[in-house]
């Protein structure tokens, strides 16, 4: 029996009142964050492999299905908009193409070669890096990329909540978060689903911080695409140049990106 698959340790929540189902729900939640720590040594040397890889110029992709597949194409599309990396840089698959992203493709995950097919589309290569994304750690589509990926040269990691998986064997960084049962038996999408996010979270953001992409504590490099983050610039700009609000807002028009503005004074 998976420990993913195992029954909840609640039990008539049919009966529940709502407080009792937040509640429990909220119990359940607070033991991802430890389970996390407690992975941490392993999540840290996936980060320092791949962080030598994308240093010279290699990729980041995500590959997973349902769930665990939506989660890297969330984590691969805030990427840009937040550190001003290209589309291009990480990179997020879905078993069952565009479309699974919104409505469920059955049977999608069930094909041990589509996963490496799917990446074919991007020519990889061996600098690049291969996370599979997987509950379960079963899902023939993520194990068979991975598998092959391994054969190519790609650094390959996992993130997964079952001990002792398939796909936890088969990477050479398997991160493990073995967060116990379900608060519904089996719905995957609750603490697995929350501790895969916590990891690519973790993940992302220590190799965007350690690619330059943050000073200090500041995004210099996010995307201005609204008037939010062209006010959130303009206060960044502000706060490290010490100057008016207005001035701080008119160097950043004026050059484009947050760094680019700091830049110009203190260059």
């Amino acid at each position: 029996m998976k420990v993913t698959e195992s029954s909840s340790n609640y039990d008539d929540l049919d009966k529940m009142s709502t407080s009792e189902l937040l509640n429990g729900i909220n119990a359940e939640d607070k033991t991802v964050a430890e389970t996390i720590k407690e992975i941490i040594p392993s999540i840290e040397k996936f980060v320092d492999a791949c962080y030598l890889r994308m240093s010279n110029g290699g990729r980041l992709f995500y590959t997973g299905a349902g769930t665990s597949g939506r989660l890297g194409i969330v984590d691969a599309s805030e990427c840009p908009p937040t550190f001003g990396v290209d589309h291009g840089v990480v990179i997020g698959l879905i078993a069952g193409g565009d479309s699974a992203i919104r409505k469920a493709v059955e049977f999608a995950e069930d094909d041990w070669n589509q996963g490496w097919k799917d990446l074919q589309e991007y020519s990889v290569n061996p600098n690049d890096t291969l996370i599979g994304i997987a509950a379960s750690g079963t899902t023939p589509y993520v194990i068979g990329a991975i598998k092959k990926a391994n054969e190519f040269g790609l650094l390959t990691g996992s993130i997964s909540c079952n001990p002792n998986n398939p796909l936890e064997q088969a990477a050479q960084f398997p991160m493990t978060a073995v967060v116990g049962p379900e608060f519904v038996t089996g719905s995957t999408r609750m603490k697995s689903g929350t501790a895969q996010k916590l990891i690519l979270n973790m993940i992302s953001t220590s190799l965007m911080i350690k690619l330059g992409h943050v000073k200090g504590n500041r995004m210099v490099d996010m995307q201005l695409s609204n008037k939010k983050l062209v006010d959130r610039g303009a206060r960044m700009v502000q706060e490290s140049l010490d100057i008016d609000y207005n001035e701080a807002k008119s160097l950043l028009e004026l050059h484009g990106s947050v760094r680019a503005a700091i830049d110009s004074k203190k260059g």
